[in-house]
């Protein structure tokens, strides 16, 4: 950071306040799992009520009290607000608290900022970082003047102040380029993907509800799992063999939770666009956990605010192994697909009943069957072979050329009026 702030450390207050005002309140259990995955040692809970926040230090003075009071009998180096804070708000706690005090969104870029690895995750996490803090830096550096100002040497010139947030800006827009170019770079992996009419299936989910689980169990990549919030930063793609289709690809994900901070919808545009992109989604949920139902509306949310509620969906319902009784099993709508797979990918019960209905879903565009072509249809076998339609060929018997073939159905319907005449022969058979 740009200005001085209390030094951070291990030791921390969580405070939650239940607002009137509010129709939907944060979930303190979840706020404090995350504050256990920043790192963290929660001491102590502070939890109350209020009509609406106070303008100036979001808490009444009573409960300030009750906080400072925590803060010095557990000697903790910081106090996370279940909350969104304003910069004035956060600066006026820090004043009476005498430690560093962060909000839920600045909870969230922490972790985040600990788990990039790749090096377009650490430039997403750094871009929400420094849009987060550039409206924060006000502090004591506003009577330091770098320089004399103009005429005659009157009036101050740029500020401490001034010159740290030209400097974030100035990251900010470097930071904003370089994620351009990896934007291009996987436009044109996607476009390579398309014409080689690659389906792309993504997965999608709340934090923690097993999305990279699912992804190891189909792939098996082996890459990070763990029972913990925003395991996974950096999207993941691997190609799979789908049963009955053949190539696809699949793409592990951010986790999704609730009132994500727009900043990071917006820094995490870059890795979001995989899900935008996609085929297909596989929504991923915590069947055995009690908020489920909360956590899907959630995850719905977000997808209509980065433009992907329109795109096909499974829900993959993970954990089975917790809810005894439940067996692998898929749900199919009143149009006969399956919307629903009922799994474990901790036992990998399941999964192939995962893999049939993705198989299913992504050939509903796609026609996949036996051709018989005569010697005279020459000129169809090249247009499907010109296509790359052709999987596999022989001859029958009656000296017949057979052809299985797979390929989108607009290129198929292309092919029966292309075909079309006195001797065409019926390919929608």
């Amino acid at each position: 950071m740009f200005f001085e702030r209390p030094e951070g450390g291990e030791t921390s207050v969580l405070v939650h306040i239940e607002f009137n005002s509010l129709r939907e309140q944060e979930d303190p259990v979840e706020f404090e799992e995350l504050a256990r995955s920043s790192g963290t040692d929660p001491v102590c809970f502070i939890k109350g009520s209020r009509k609406s926040p106070d303008a100036r230090t979001f808490v009444g003075e009573g409960k300030l009290e009750e906080i400072a009071a925590a803060v010095q009998e557990h000697k903790a180096d910081l106090v996370l607000f279940n909350h969104t804070l304003s910069p004035s708000q956060e600066r006026n706690l820090e004043k009476v608290l005498k430690c560093r005090v962060r909000d839920r969104t600045g909870l969230i870029l922490d972790i985040f900022g600990q788990r990039a690895i790749t090096y377009e995750g650490k430039l997403q996490v750094e871009l929400a970082q420094l849009q987060h803090s550039v409206t924060r830096l006000k502090r004591g550096w506003t009577h330091l003047d770098r320089q004399k100002g103009g005429v005659n040497l009157r009036g101050a010139g740029e500020t401490q102040l001034e010159l740290d947030q030209r400097m974030i800006r100035q990251r900010i827009k470097n930071i904003n380029k370089s994620l351009e170019k990896v934007r291009a770079q996987r436009e044109q992996g996607r476009r390579s993907r398309k014409r080689a009419e690659i389906p792309v299936i993504s997965l999608v989910g709340y934090t923690n509800a097993g999305k990279s689980s699912v992804f190891n169990a189909i792939t098996h990549a082996g890459i990070y799992a763990a029972d913990q919030l925003f395991a996974t930063l950096d999207a993941t793609l691997r190609q799979i063999q789908l049963p009955s289709f053949g190539e696809a690809v699949l793409v592990d994900t951010v986790g999704f939770i609730s009132h994500l901070p727009h900043k990071l919808v917006e820094a995490f545009r870059a890795t979001l666009e995989e899900t935008v992109q996609a085929d297909l989604l596989l929504h991923v949920v915590d069947i055995a956990n009690e908020a489920h139902d909360y956590y899907i509306e959630q995850v719905h949310e977000v997808l209509t605010e980065i433009g992907a509620e329109a795109i096909p969906c499974i829900q993959v319902l993970n954990k089975i192994d917790l809810m005894p009784g439940f067996e692998p099993k898929i749900d199919r709508g009143e149009n006969g697909k399956p919307f629903r797979v009922w799994v474990s990918a901790k036992t990998g019960a399941g999964i192939d009943l995962l893999l049939a209905a993705i198989s299913e879903m992504v050939t509903d565009d796609v026609v996949v069957k036996e051709l018989t072509l005569t010697p005279d249809q020459g000129r169809l076998r090249a247009r499907l072979y010109s296509r790359g339609a052709v999987s596999h060929e022989t001859i029958n018997d009656q000296g017949q050329t057979v052809l299985n073939i797979k390929l989108p159905r607009q290129d198929f319907e292309r092919l029966l009026l292309e075909d079309s005449g006195p001797n065409s022969m019926d390919l929608s058979a």
